[in-house]
């Protein structure tokens, strides 16, 4: 039975705007009608794989979550990392997880942030790496590249794979896997990992046909993946051995030892482990995959109209050719303008050449330097009972959109410096206020004074929409004293 990571981490910044560390790409519907998180676990329907493991920050646990509940895919299966230690550590608490359930599954670990439109060209070469895999080999998934990238990193192949005295594009059947990519794909040893080239030589990657794109996905036991770390980074071994030792469920997340993981130190796989081992093997795959690491490459695999334009939202254009335009609210026009990138978001707006969007992270930067919050955080910010829309604020007020999911509830609570009047838009509100339960209805308000202990439930059968009109000297998101939470917030 395959076991599947999905390394969910990282903030995305070179899709700033619409990514923004508190809600980065992985949880955005950027290609599809699903988040790429979604679409990375809806790709597995066609293995034999369990319930996939989703690693990712503490700070979008809440995410993940709904998300997968939305696809039928939670049950206590999101593992958290206290602090990013990269992806060796965080491939180690997997495989220490698969182990303490008692078995030794094979790990098909996957970022939670690619395209690959070819499910089906997947597939088939997971069951190809999955021969070698039980063979005690590390496989890493190679992308058969189609232009002279130079911001990838390359894998080198060398002889052709032999498992039980055949070569891989000899093998016709073992058990019951269909191994049919095998006699026109063969896999292949590792010769070297090299890093991302200058053009001439990426040229030279191409012509030759004996390099493949780095793609950061890999196939191994979890015993011989911890092995070869004990071997050959023995420091993060123990780190992690001890972080998972005194793991805490907690609702449906597994919560590691903090202290020990925030010391273990921090190391890709590539670097701590495929470098160096003797057993490293890559399975080559066409199948239309993308890192998505910028705007560019989003335009690269959209569906287009005539004039090479995609558009997404609300858009209209006039003598416009080969441009990403992305309208999240309100019209987006453009005219006379090539090759341009254009994001538009309730609190941002960019507008970039499309064989620049790389330089996003400038912009990310002197928005951290500036001290501004466009970076981290979205005007609409979700959280585990629903999500909240800051749609006005003044130096003394600030105006909310809520919403709540039905049958949640946001914690009991109070505030040193603002008061509040909700305003019930439609669904219906159980509000506390120091003890007392009052019902809402559509059109109907209520004060809240400062320092009053209250909560919000929804107790109905659709969502809850009210407007909050919050008002005092200080109206951050820290002035909330939480007296009681259901989703284990302090």
């Amino acid at each position: 039975m395959i076991f599947p990571v999905i390394l969910a981490g990282g903030s995305g910044n070179r899709l700033w705007p619409l990514s923004r560390n508190l809600m980065p790409k992985q949880f955005l519907n950027l290609h599809g009608c699903s988040s790429m998180l979604q679409t990375t676990v809806l790709r597995l329907a066609a293995l034999e794989a369990q319930l996939p493991l989703v690693i990712c920050n503490e700070e979008h646990r809440f995410i993940a979550a709904e998300q997968l509940r939305q696809i039928s895919q939670l049950n206590h299966n999101i593992l958290l990392e206290p602090i990013g230690r990269n992806t060796a550590p965080a491939i180690a608490l997997a495989a220490f997880t698969a182990v303490k359930q008692g078995s030794d599954p094979l790990l098909l670990v996957l970022a939670a942030d690619h395209v690959i439109a070819d499910t089906a060209a997947f597939t088939a070469a997971v069951k190809q790496a999955e021969v070698l895999a039980q063979a005690d080999k590390l496989v890493t998934f190679g992308i058969v590249p189609t232009a002279p990238e130079t911001g990838y990193g390359y894998i080198k192949r060398g002889d052709a794979v032999e498992i039980g005295g055949k070569k891989g594009s000899e093998l016709i059947s073992c058990g019951n896997l269909d191994l049919t990519p095998f006699s026109s794909t063969p896999s292949f040893e590792v010769a070297e990992f090299v890093e991302k080239p200058n053009l001439a030589t990426a040229q030279g990657y191409l012509a030759s046909g004996a390099y493949y794109w780095n793609s950061g996905m890999f196939m191994f036991k979890a015993s011989v993946y911890l092995a070869e770390l004990k071997q050959h980074r023995p420091d993060i071994y123990a780190a992690c051995e001890l972080a998972m030792a005194e793991t805490d469920p907690d609702l449906d997340f597994i919560r590691v030892n903090a202290a020990a993981f925030k010391a273990c130190p921090e190391d890709s796989i590539d670097y701590a482990v495929m470098e160096k081992t003797q057993h490293a093997v890559v399975v080559p795959l066409a199948a239309g995959w993308s890192d998505v690491g910028a705007w560019s490459s989003l335009w690269e695999i959209s569906e287009k109209d005539a004039n090479g334009n995609v558009h997404k939202g609300d858009v209209l254009s006039s003598g416009s050719q080969n441009n990403y335009v992305f309208a999240e609210t309100g019209l987006v026009a453009t005219v006379g303008l090539q090759d341009v990138v254009v994001v538009q978001t309730k609190d941002a707006v960019l507008v970039a050449a499309k064989d620049q969007v790389q330089d996003v992270k400038h912009i990310v930067q002197q928005l951290k330097a500036a001290g501004r919050t466009e970076h981290h955080i979205h005007r609409e910010v979700y959280r585990p009972w629903g999500k909240y829309d800051s749609i006005d604020n003044g130096q003394r007020y600030q105006v909310k959109r809520i919403t709540v999911k039905p049958g949640e509830k946001l914690s009991i609570q109070m505030h040193h410096h603002r008061a509040e009047h909700w305003i019930v838009v439609s669904g219906t509100a159980n509000v506390t206020i120091d003890g007392k339960d009052t019902l809402l209805s559509e059109n109907q308000s209520i004060y809240i004074p400062l320092g009053a202990v209250h909560a919000l439930e929804n107790p109905g059968k659709i969502p809850l929409e009210l407007i909050e009109v919050q008002s005092g000297s200080y109206l951050g998101e820290d002035d909330i004293v939480r007296f009681a939470d259901r989703y284990g917030r302090s």
